[in-house]
């Protein structure tokens, strides 16, 4: 397979080093050049623009920060250069921001797929994301081998925007288990309450998520640099999820105040840091 991915940030260079320990063929493109050159070490092919990017493949993910940042990539590549390629949309967007994507790569001749991932750094240097596709499915059929190197068992939820619906209601989740986790362990904490002793007993219920203690660490130690999903990206995704979810009617009170968390946390400098680092907006009240 030639393969092409746009958008090199910390999920984009990892899925590329897992493809080319998988000995497929990248072709990569970053408007920041800067974040490509670790990956050319590794075997990658570096273009100088997007046009060539995807004039190099058969398949081109696209894993970009949102939709503006996709659209202003789409915008430098000439029409024709879509005809019968197939892009997989991987990033976080609004299903209505799929839907219109869609419309403008199939006006152009191309194939569109999106198919939002779950799950991070590790995740993705492994083969192990979670795939949520949504569109065609005979191009879904088309891209499988390649998402079967991405994942080990990727899901094809049904129409455009379906997937990104679902990838939206998992973010949802993520903001939520996190945020009440980092409230009722502040409230342990600050009642003198042995850790271990209180977590013992969330193992123990109903309650637990395996998230609580991939984050227990960097809460009670604050540390929450290097981060494999920063706060910033959470914080997005949590103002699409009350965007979509307002326009259907939904009650969205509760995550509109985990969406004041996270302003806080940014606005505390941690918005590159992981985001567990909205324990430090929970431990103080402001």
């Amino acid at each position: 397979m030639k393969i092409t991915l746009l958008g090199t940030g910390l999920m984009g260079q990892a899925l590329v080093e897992h493809l080319l320990n998988e000995n497929q063929q990248i072709t990569v493109f970053n408007r920041s050049v800067e974040k490509t050159s670790k990956l050319v070490e590794l075997g990658a092919n570096a273009a100088s623009t997007a046009q060539d990017a995807l004039e190099a493949s058969d398949f081109c993910i696209l894993m970009l920060s949102d939709a503006d940042a996709i659209n202003q990539v789409i915008d430098s590549i000439a029409d024709e250069t879509f005809h019968n390629k197939i892009i997989i949309q991987m990033g976080t967007i609004a299903p209505e921001e799929s839907r219109q994507l869609a419309k403008r790569i199939g006006e152009a001749g191309g194939r569109y797929l999106e198919c939002p991932v779950l799950g991070s750094l590790p995740e993705a240097k492994t083969g192990t994301l979670i795939l949520m596709a949504a569109g065609n499915k005979a191009d879904y059929q088309t891209a499988l081998p390649l998402l079967q190197l991405i994942g080990k068992d990727p899901q094809y939820i049904g129409n455009t925007g379906q997937g990104a619906t679902v990838k939206l209601a998992m973010n949802q989740l993520i903001a939520g288990l996190t945020s009440s986790f980092a409230l009722s362990l502040a409230l342990v904490e600050k009642e003198g309450i042995q850790t271990e002793q209180f977590m013992k007993i969330v193992r123990g219920s109903a309650l637990y998520a395996p998230t609580f203690d991939k984050k227990l660490d960097r809460m009670l130690n604050r540390n929450f640099a290097n981060p494999n999903f920063p706060t910033k990206h959470l914080a997005k995704d949590t103002q699409l999820f009350l965007k979509v979810a307002n326009e259907l009617g939904l009650e969205t009170c509760a995550l509109e105040g985990i969406s004041r968390l996270l302003e806080i946390t940014l606005s505390q400098g941690l918005a590159n840091t992981d985001y567990s680092a909205l324990f430090s907006a929970v431990i103080e009240k402001h």
